[in-house]
Formats: structure tokens, sequence, C-alpha cells
């Protein structure tokens, strides 16, 4: 088996991913052999309905977010303010064909003000509030758009921005983009070739962005 470089230690200067080192992490995040010949299944990365809240529910869940459902009799909360969010920011979300290293600032502009609405959602009973929080957030707006939008959680976000709100947010989208772009051009590759290369088809290439920061930064943290 080969050795791969341990990325539990993260270096003092963290550096920006490199086809290599992108290469090596969706590897350890996906428990393959970076230098594997044999590719996965190719992967389901169909974005969220935007008009179910129950199937966005059990999407976060399953992203390990931990939000009750509702219980028989109680009120749901989080249904009707995913609606209200829904109405007045989905049209505002990058197009569903949309991929990270395409979009411009003026694209990635308004996710800051739609971030931090989602941010404050209601998601608790009144007696027990809660909102979905920066996490979650991001986690359903990628989730919306798969191939456009990249997650984080807490410790990503303190150690490349040093906080979570919405002016991060969207600088998180601005970097990503711009690390999706110099990977593509460095690779000579299109987004699903990289992908392909990786063993990994389909996964796109926010999510393979997400999966080097999380072994870089947030594996870091627990171990």
């Amino acid at each position: 088996m080969t050795l791969q470089p341990d990325f539990a230690t993260t270096p003092a200067a963290w550096s920006p991913p490199t086809v290599r080192s992108l290469h090596l992490a969706v590897a350890a995040f996906l428990g393959l052999d970076a230098d594997a010949s044999a590719p996965l299944a190719v992967g389901s990365y169909e974005p969220l309905a935007h008009d179910d809240p129950p199937a966005a529910l059990k999407w976060l869940n399953s992203w390990g977010c931990r939000i009750r459902y509702p219980r028989p009799g109680e009120t749901d909360v989080f249904g009707p303010g995913l609606r209200a969010w829904t109405s007045r920011w989905y049209p505002r979300l990058p197009g569903p064909g949309a991929r990270l290293g395409d979009l411009t600032d003026d694209d990635i502009a308004p996710l800051g003000e739609c971030f931090a609405e989602l941010s404050a959602l209601p998601v608790g009973p009144s007696e027990r509030p809660r909102t979905l929080g920066a996490t979650a957030a991001s986690k359903l707006l990628h989730g919306l758009r798969p191939y456009a939008l990249v997650p984080w959680d807490e410790a990503i976000a303190r150690k490349l921005h040093g906080a979570r709100h919405a002016a991060a947010y969207v600088d998180h989208q601005r970097l990503n983009r711009d690390w999706a772009r110099r990977v593509l051009a460095d690779s000579g590759l299109d987004e699903q070739e990289l992908a392909v290369l990786y063993g990994c088809p389909g996964r796109p290439l926010a999510k393979m962005l997400d999966d080097y920061a999380y072994i870089t930064l947030t594996r870091s943290d627990t171990r």
C-alpha cells in the first residue's frame, strides 16, 4: 500500500490545494488508496428539491446536523420557515447547472444575506428555541446547489476566516471558487475528468474542496 501524508497535523502555513494534495485529501476522506486504479461507482449528487422541507430536514440529519424532528402534535417551525426563506432567496441562488469555478463575484455577492437568513431560521419548538445555525445552513445551501456552493464547519470557518458570519461565508465561496479555477487550470482537466482521476466519478469539485478543508483543518482539531 502506498503511504500517504499524515493530514492530521496542519502545517504552520496552511497551503491551498494542489492537484496532488487535493487528490490525497479526497482519498483520505473517502477511505481510498490515492494510487488505486479502480474507480468507485458514480455517485448521486442531484440537488435537493427546494419545496420539500421534510426531505431537507432528513438530508441535514444524514449529514450529522442532529435537528430534532417535530413530535406528534407539536408545531412544525422548520417547514414554514424554510418555505418562506425559499420564496425569498431560492431565485437568487446560482442556477441548477452552475459550477463553482464559473461563478462570478456578482453571482456570489447575494449569498451573504441569503446565508444569514437561513442560519437564523427557527428549527426548534418555542419552549426550546434553536436556529439552524451556520454549519447546517452552509450544508443546506450545498445540498441545493451541490456543484456551485461549498459547505463549511466551525473549524474550517474559524481557521480560514476567523468567523462564521455572512461576510465570511461570501469570502469562503470566493476563496473556493479561486481554488477550483486553479486546480482545473493546473490539471488541464474539466471537473468531471478530475473526479474520475480521483476515483470518485460525479463528485462535485465543490465537495472535493470541502473534503480537503475537512481533512487538513477539521480533522486536525479532533486528533
